[in-house]
């Protein structure tokens, strides 16, 4: 297919009503959580989209593709991305949400991320230039990174990542520098240690998740725990060695059911807290429900049988560099993955990015998803497909705002039906 194609969105005339496709995915969910996740998409047209990605997977399964495949995201928006630290304590930008990962066509992420980009430019109020000028930038620094990719050998490919300070300087701007050093202090402050405080405090003598309940809440069936002890050890087996020597030297204390983020409201998430030979010495781990992607309809069926671990080998495959504490497990019959709540994670305030900050911002997520594709597929056969000229960058940035104007009808409808709740 020609690079220009890339361009084109037009709903089929049998385009399936969007409301109906997340009625599909509410009836999987916690029932009395759906209200959350309707309110929380509510807010705009942007938080729409991010709680919308099995509304988009059906509608790139219409769009034309090149048959170069990658471990997909799968849900490659610019939200989902951000700062955290490597096993080495480095902080490096990179994806950081692998929920729909699946292998797939490497452009339905190019497209999933300069539409988001589209989006939120859109939300801001900026113009029509300025939103497409930042989804062709996302476009350009995937092309320009994975060209890059194409002329290094696997392993370099394997290393190579965007550290935290690549990312302040493509944003370099008085302001971006404020914000880059607010985005270093959050995850600085993005600890186990730091989150102690925050979410627990003492009950007859032990330390306990305190209950802010929707979000946060202990079950009222003491019955739960045998299970949720279970999980844990077969958590426990997903780990390379060395890690289950550093987990057993932590003991669980608590576990709460919390919700988070906005395409997983409703979803079977905790938190579980453990400590190690004092209470100065924290470990809380998140536990996250996983489902079937987005793109399975659309793409393959998982190879995994627990999309837990569909989910973490999606992300060693992809990322910079994983939470050694990554890992799977299952609880009747429900699939999940596992890793640290907070791990100096942070990431950047869009809503306080001008027109040319979020353009530079974009290039920064369009060169991580690229290293990752590099990792996943094959970097010479999509850079040869990609060309050295702009074409590619144009038509991705045209389908953006199509695509953003779409997410605006499709939002407005959404409003409509869940008016009232």
């Amino acid at each position: 297919m020609p690079r220009s194609a890339h361009a084109s969105w037009v709903p089929t005339a049998d385009r399936r009503d969007p409301v109906a496709i997340l009625r599909e995915q509410d009836a999987r969910r916690i029932a009395e959580l759906i209200p959350i996740r309707h309110e929380r998409m509510r807010a705009s047209p942007l938080a729409f989209f991010r709680g919308g990605a099995a509304v988009m997977a059906e509608d790139l399964a219409t769009t034309a593709t090149s048959g170069l495949r990658v471990q997909a995201c799968g849900d490659a928006h610019l939200l989902n991305f951000g700062v955290y630290a490597t096993p080495e304590r480095e902080l490096v930008f990179d994806v950081n949400d692998f929920d729909e990962t699946l292998p797939a066509p490497f452009e339905w992420d190019v497209k999933r991320l300069a539409a988001s980009v589209a989006v939120a430019g859109r939300d801001r109020g900026f113009s029509s230039m300025d939103c497409e000028g930042a989804a062709r930038s996302s476009a350009a620094s995937y092309r320009a990174r994975m060209s890059a990719s194409a002329q290094m050998g696997h392993l370099d490919v394997w290393y190579d990542r965007v550290a935290f300070d690549d990312l302040l300087a493509l944003i370099q701007t008085a302001n971006a520098r404020k914000l880059g050093e607010s985005v270093a202090r959050k995850a600085g402050r993005a600890t186990n240690l730091g989150a102690l405080d925050k979410l627990t405090k003492e009950v007859d003598g032990q330390l306990r998740i305190v209950d802010n309940p929707p979000l946060i809440e202990h079950s009222p069936d003491a019955a739960e725990r045998a299970p949720a002890l279970d999980a844990l050890r077969r958590y426990r087996r997903s780990l390379s060695d060395e890690m289950r020597v550093l987990l057993d030297r932590y003991r669980p204390i608590d576990w709460a059911r919390k919700v988070v983020g906005v395409g997983s409201v409703g979803t079977d998430d905790a938190v579980v807290l453990l400590l190690g030979d004092s209470e100065h010495d924290p470990l809380f781990l998140q536990v996250k429900e996983a489902q079937a992607s987005v793109l399975e309809p659309i793409a393959a069926a998982s190879r995994y049988r627990n999309h837990g671990q569909r989910v973490v080998a999606g992300q060693r495959l992809t990322q910079a560099a994983s939470d050694i504490f990554l890992g799977w497990t299952a609880i009747d019959g429900r699939n999940y993955y596992m890793r640290q709540l907070r791990d100096a994670k942070a990431s950047v305030p869009i809503e306080k990015l001008a027109p040319s900050e979020l353009g530079h911002y974009a290039q920064a997520c369009g060169a991580a998803l690229a290293d990752g594709h590099a990792r996943s597929g094959d970097p010479v056969a999509i850079a040869a497909y990609l060309g050295s000229g702009s074409a590619f960058d144009r038509a991705i940035a045209r389908f953006a705002i199509a695509y953003a104007e779409q997410t605006e009808r499709d939002f407005a409808r959404f409003v409509k039906t869940t008016a009232g709740g």
